[in-house]
């Protein structure tokens, strides 16, 4: 393992990558930009061969693997990212991969990896899990182990990043990267500090995974007895060495978010730029929005993937349009006659809201005798017209509230 990764190295690298990866979009968001108030640029790593940036240093590697490593094929372990990257870059170079990946890796991860030509091995709950089978299995294949993160070869693969931002926007102030085993930002950090090294970065982590925040507080290797986050990509205990040491020399502090401002920021970006984001992916641009930085001047945010379960993209805008108002269920006892629960449904249509279900019981153990409970989904505009649809109702001398 490299011990040091130089500015040359990653030059070299992206030298190398022409013609293989993309030269991802930096996008300026003037929604973001109004929001967070400063202009907000998307580097858009979403949009990369394999849906991430990981391809980038997993290239790189096994670019660097002489002949006889190659006729013995690769082993990684992965949270579903790294894993694409590393049997792209295997199929390419004609030698045969290993993935091992957690037991709960989303599965649009697992099959793509699958697509691109590896054996996947499920095992275990986190990356830290997988890791360590993919360590017994290397001892008795005798596979090169491609790392995900801690390896010069693969942080310089990732710091190509960094020199195409420096590319795009000359006048770039700084940079915001999402952090797990921290081989993406200790990459940027690399590149970005050696040509331009009044450019600040900055790194966010999960708050369930913040092992390299603990680690870059305490100027020392810090790990955590579990990592527990929807940003499965980030999802690391044991932070690298060799990237804490390039992140402690280099990143200029890490920050934290909540799942709760990750699936926001996901929804936000689906819904406002059109973009589907990963967990891992959105929490740059999730410490931008929530002024989790002190930020000056022009920002670029790094979008680090876009490979989501689309059943559980499905959740977060569920959970969305509830948190934000715009889809409710309330509840009114009514009498049970004929007509009255038509007159109901008519109050809430002349306000416009869209019923999903209706519920109707009148054998309900607390429910009165003559009387019926009524629960309606709806989805309505926001919390406003929530209150407008709830006074309507109690005008009409329904006694209805959300539930």
């Amino acid at each position: 393992m490299a011990q040091t990764v130089t500015l040359s190295d990653i030059q070299e690298a992206h030298q190398f990558m022409q013609g293989v990866v993309h030269h991802t979009p930096l996008d300026r968001s003037v929604t973001f930009s109004e929001m967070a108030g400063v202009p907000v640029y998307l580097k858009l790593e979403n949009l990369q061969k394999t849906g991430s940036f990981k391809i980038r240093g997993a290239y790189n590697k096994i670019r660097l693997l002489n002949e006889e490593e190659k006729a013995k094929g690769v082993i990684a372990a992965s949270a579903g990212n790294h894993a694409q990257g590393v049997a792209f870059a295997a199929t390419r170079a004609k030698t045969k991969a290993t993935i091992v990946m957690p037991e709960v890796a989303p599965l649009a991860k697992i099959m793509a990896t699958r697509g691109y030509g590896a054996e996947v091995v499920l095992s275990g709950m986190v990356y830290d899990d997988a890791y360590q089978k993919a360590l017994e299995l290397q001892q008795a294949s005798g596979q090169t182990f491609i790392q995900a993160f801690n390896d010069g070869g693969i942080i310089a693969g990732q710091g190509t990043i960094g020199l195409e931002i420096l590319e795009d926007l000359h006048d770039v102030s700084a940079i915001v990267v999402p952090i797990g085993g921290g081989g993406l930002i200790a990459g940027i950090a690399a590149a970005v500090k050696e040509k331009a090294p009044h450019v600040k970065v900055y790194g966010v982590q999960a708050q369930g995974a913040p092992a390299m925040y603990m680690s870059k507080k305490e100027h020392a290797i810090r790990t955590t007895p579990d990592a527990v986050t929807m940003a499965d990509g980030i999802a690391v205990k044991v932070p690298g060495d060799l990237t804490f040491a390039i992140i402690d020399k280099y990143v200029d502090d890490i920050v934290v978010v909540d799942d709760e401002l990750i699936a926001s920021t996901i929804l936000m970006l689906l819904e406002r730029a059109k973009l589907m984001v990963e967990g891992a992916g959105a929490v740059s641009l999730a410490a931008i929005l929530n002024n989790k930085l002190p930020l000056k001047g022009k920002v670029a945010s790094v979008i680090s993937g876009g490979n989501i379960d689309v059943n559980f993209i499905a959740r977060i805008i569920e959970r969305g349009l509830v948190k934000a108002g715009r889809r409710i269920k309330i509840s009114a006892l009514i009498l049970d006659r004929p007509g009255v629960l038509q007159h109901l449904l008519t109050v809430v249509a002349r306000q416009q809201a869209n019923v999903i279900h209706v519920y109707h019981d009148r054998v309900e153990r607390n429910v009165p005798i003559g009387q019926a409970v009524v629960e309606i989904s709806l989805e309505t505009r926001d919390a406003l017209h929530t209150e407008q649809i709830l006074s309507s109702l109690r005008q009409e001398g329904f006694n209805a509230e959300v539930i």
